[in-house]
């Protein structure tokens, strides 16, 4: 149906759900998106908090021993 028609459809009270449905069916909700940028944000900052963790104990064994192992 054209935008129009989707537009007067959508003026119609309570059939939301079903246009809903209908028009975004093969669509990734908003909610779901940020959700999923959310856990790859949580995945990429925590590998850069491991890795920052881990370089600053390196660095604190150097100096500590001076190199020798």
């Amino acid at each position: 149906m054209s935008r129009l028609g989707d537009f007067a459809r959508s003026l119609k009270p309570g059939n939301d759900r079903q246009l809903a449905s209908a028009q975004y069916d093969d669509r990734a909700s908003a909610s779901d998106t940020a959700a999923a940028r959310r856990r790859q944000n949580h995945r990429t900052k925590g590998v850069a908090r491991a890795a920052a963790a881990a370089e600053k104990w390196e660095q604190k064994d150097r100096r500590r021993y001076g190199g020798r192992a």
